[in-house]
């Protein structure tokens, strides 16, 4: 047991780094998309597997954030990059499915690159939809599965459990979409695009209302 808490401490704080590390290019892809996503928010905003702080930047500066964050490895990082910025923030450890705030207290849950990797994901769209105001909104970010019968898809497929290990848990070839249809939202709006990364280039963007 002591030998593999060991071994998920370090990889834990390895992902961390490599989160800290090699996010720039990633950024550099997404960044229009994600200035045009944040710009509107307000009020008391909910991040989900904020890591290690890379949307901090596109927020409004006057909104009301709490993030929660299940590897505190990360937190470290997510801290230097608040203070860099001179954003005040409100960190706790926890995770997606069991999100620790009031029924119908949020204006909106925002999470980039997060579903991917949360153990029950029908569990955390319903944890987000609890949370939420009547009429608050998930805006997301997430990489997604390849189409069936692609070549890419059964790439996916065939590295999920090595890429589990190295990225953290994430499935790259979860049909996320599929599930936030199906959450119970009264509308979900996205879109499908293409960033320039290997195994995970297939992205959806959008906003969920409750």
């Amino acid at each position: 047991m002591a030998v593999n808490q060991a071994c998920g401490g370090f990889g834990k704080r390895l992902f961390a780094w490599m989160m800290a590390q090699g996010s720039s290019t990633y950024e550099q892809a997404v960044s229009d998309r994600k200035r045009a996503l944040f710009a509107d928010l307000h009020g008391k905003v909910l991040e989900i597997g904020p890591g290690t702080g890379p949307n901090l930047s596109y927020y409004p500066k006057d909104i009301d954030w709490i993030g929660i964050e299940p590897n505190p490895y990360m937190h470290s990082y997510l801290q230097q990059e608040a203070k860099k910025l001179g954003f005040n923030i409100a960190l706790c450890s926890g995770t997606a499915e069991w999100i620790d705030a009031e029924d119908n207290s949020i204006d909106a849950v925002v999470s980039t690159l997060v579903l991917c990797s949360v153990p029950q994901l029908d569990d955390t769209l319903q944890a987000i939809l609890r949370v939420l105001k009547p009429g608050g909104r998930f805006l997301f970010i997430e990489h997604v599965a390849s189409p069936r019968g692609t070549l890419l898809r059964k790439i996916q497929t065939t590295v999920r459990p090595i890429w589990q290990v190295l990225g953290d848990g994430c499935h790259p070839d979860r049909e996320t979409w599929l599930a936030l249809e199906k959450a119970g939202f009264a509308s979900v709006n996205y879109e499908h695009f293409d960033a320039p990364f290997p195994i995970v280039s297939p992205h959806i963007i959008g906003v969920a209302t409750k």
